[in-house]
């Protein structure tokens, strides 16, 4: 028996990464009998002469959408063109990651697409996001995000056509993923990563994941919700409980009326909790 990680899955075929080795596997029938799903990330017990997963090790977390587990950063890929920026979207993705106990970072791309009237907005868009205690980058300068991503476990995640897998491909131009234009009808991208598969890049880890549909935040609680607005946490209320919606003395919605707080990250989280209701 030898332990391993799963770093990818096609269908019923287990790809296990074992003392730098890539063994296909099946997993065993009881895990379907006892709801157990593998996930890409999951360490493992190996049968290695029948090539069977007996065991899945427990994890540290794990996200569904895109699923995979015993992840150090999710790295959110954010287009501010085609497809156009979506504060909503960002902001659900960088939630969903928080409860999930990963730790978020945003890296906008196509910023060479915008106008030049449009790169005050944009400079603006990162301070504000940086000011609310997130790391931000983006793809043009790859050696501070190689930096930033060192000896971590990485997944990538984002909008469809926000450019994941040419961002994976600038990062290490062996991989040579698949990538389509989006569409411009949609202004949405094309689905081109049909499964989540881990890669070697550099000095860590970094997975590639379909584009999702969905995000479900069914099942949280409001004050799970509120405190991953983590900007949220510097101000006082006159209530500990308070939600910030029609609480008086709340030191967010005074925050916020200041400009202290981003009008748009607000509006998510206001947007989050009927979510989650």
């Amino acid at each position: 028996m030898k332990t391993g990680k799963i770093i990818r899955i096609i269908s019923n075929l287990y790809t296990v990464n074992i003392e730098n080795q890539n063994i296909n596997c099946q997993a065993r029938g009881k895990f379907r009998q006892n709801k157990i799903t593998p996930l890409v990330g999951d360490y493992c017990e190996v049968d290695i002469e029948n090539k069977y997963i007996m065991r899945i090790l427990p994890r540290t977390n794990y996200l569904l959408r895109p699923s995979i587990a015993n992840v150090d950063i999710a790295l959110i890929i954010t287009s501010l063109k085609k497809p156009d920026f979506s504060p909503y979207l960002l902001d659900k993705l960088l939630t969903l990651v928080s409860l999930n106990h990963i730790k978020p970072m945003i890296c906008f791309t196509k910023i060479d697409l915008l106008k030049e009237e449009e790169q005050a907005k944009w400079q603006e868009l990162k301070r504000d996001y940086e000011r609310a205690g997130y790391m931000v980058h983006t793809n043009q300068d790859l050696s501070m995000l190689r930096s930033a991503l060192k000896n971590q476990v990485v997944v990538v995640t984002g909008q469809t056509g926000a450019g994941k897998s040419t961002l994976l491909n600038s990062l290490n131009p062996h991989l040579t993923l698949k990538t389509s234009p989006i569409s411009e009808a949609l202004n949405r991208g094309v689905h081109t990563t049909r499964h989540t598969e881990i890669y070697h890049v550099d000095d860590f880890f970094i997975a590639d994941t379909p584009g999702f549909s969905a995000l479900d935040l069914k099942g949280y609680q409001k004050e799970e919700i509120r405190n991953a607005f983590k900007e949220f946490q510097k101000y006082h209320c006159k209530y500990s409980d308070c939600n910030h919606l029609e609480e008086p003395d709340c030191g967010v919605k005074e925050a916020l009326a200041i400009g202290e707080i981003r009008q748009s990250r607000y509006e998510s989280y206001r947007q989050l909790l009927k979510e989650g209701e």
